[in-house]
């Protein structure tokens, strides 16, 4: 079984209000790309993974006027892929939805939102994700409420190889918009850290409650997040994807990564990367690790051939000139894929 997450850039901007493709030679929201030739890229990616089941990151967007499972069903069609089902969990109002694509052929899936719902006060014990969670970020004896601007996606799968939870999420730290001091800068940027953290903190203490039942886990999306990422976590003393991977955890309660697992090992050794944005103000290419499939540790053994398609560093996708200049086109993360197998490898 093959699980992948992608992060699509400005997926919502290749549809119209009933869900139709705009698949027209006008500009798409990416720079210098056609709606045209993005849905062409994207459905020649998605048509090379040929996965089960796909974690769409910045998914169409759902509203009164927009479907975006409509409209993430209409591309599957057009790409003529068997991931064609799909599956919302809470929406939100960002334009960015989490979306799972999967196969109902080899897989039943269902939203199986976790915890309690909260009043605007929140709960610190894991309370749902489209509630608030209360937790003190500072040590003020002050407790802050945060919330996801995009609550993951809980997924309870049955597939042949057994019943199986999934986690979805986009987690961000947002710029500091609005700040015109240096100060101001870092004032932002830190609550804004300081509310990506917690987010995780939420984040992983639902992990805990499904290592606790027994129960086969994937968490997988864009942790926007990852070890030496910015300057600010020196202040925190961790990352975010450490958090959710429980890195100081024993054993049986560490999700794995094996590119996360690699680049917490030394912070100056070479990494994978999943992302690519252009820095307009500098003139170069900043490359990132943000994607990551995590599997607890009784989906381990089982585990086999993380793969990002990234066209520079995946040697298979370098020497497909298609595939690549797709990967290019198609947006500015990369897709990330895992194949578990039916008995340990």
């Amino acid at each position: 079984m093959r699980v992948a997450t992608y992060n699509v850039e400005w997926f919502h901007a290749l549809f119209a209000d009933d869900g139709t493709l705009l698949n027209d030679n006008r500009w798409s929201a990416r720079q210098d790309v056609t709606r045209e030739d993005q849905i062409a890229a994207l459905a020649h990616i998605f048509r090379a993974m040929d996965a089960d089941a796909i974690m769409v990151i910045e998914a169409p967007d759902t509203s009164r006027h927009r479907d975006g499972t409509v409209a993430l069903e209409a591309f599957a069609a057009h790409a003529g892929i068997r991931a064609r089902k799909a599956l919302i969990g809470f929406a939100n109002h960002t334009q960015q939805e989490l979306m799972l694509l999967y196969d109902p052929d080899v897989m039943a899936a269902r939203h199986d939102p976790r915890g309690n719902a909260t009043s605007k006060r929140g709960n610190p014990d894991a309370p749902r994700f489209d509630g608030a969670f209360r937790i003190d970020l500072d040590i003020d004896a002050t407790e802050d409420v945060v919330t996801f601007s995009k609550p993951p996606l809980e997924v309870a799968l049955e597939t042949a190889l057994g019943r199986m939870r999934m986690i979805g999420c986009h987690v961000k730290s947002k710029a500091p918009h609005g700040a015109s001091t240096p100060d101001e800068v870092m004032r932002i940027a830190i609550a804004n850290r300081r509310k990506q953290l917690a987010q995780c903190i939420w984040l992983r203490q639902r992990i805990d409650g499904h290592l606790d039942a027994g129960e086969p886990l994937i968490v997988l999306g864009d942790l926007n997040d990852g070890p030496g990422l910015d300057e600010y976590e020196k202040l925190f003393g961790r990352s975010g994807v450490e958090i959710v991977m429980g890195k100081d955890l024993p054993p049986d309660r560490r999700l794995y990564d094996p590119h996360a697992a690699r680049a917490l090992q030394s912070r100056i050794a070479a990494q994978a990367t999943s992302a690519r944005f252009f820095l307009a103000e500098e003139g170069h290419y900043l490359s990132a690790l943000l994607d990551y499939i995590m599997v607890s540790p009784d989906l381990r053994p089982r585990a086999r051939g993380w793969r990002i398609w990234h066209p520079f560093e995946d040697p298979g996708c370098w020497r497909d000139l298609h595939l690549r200049e797709a990967l290019l086109t198609a947006s500015d993360h990369f897709p990330v894929t895992l194949d578990l197998n039916s008995a340990p490898s």
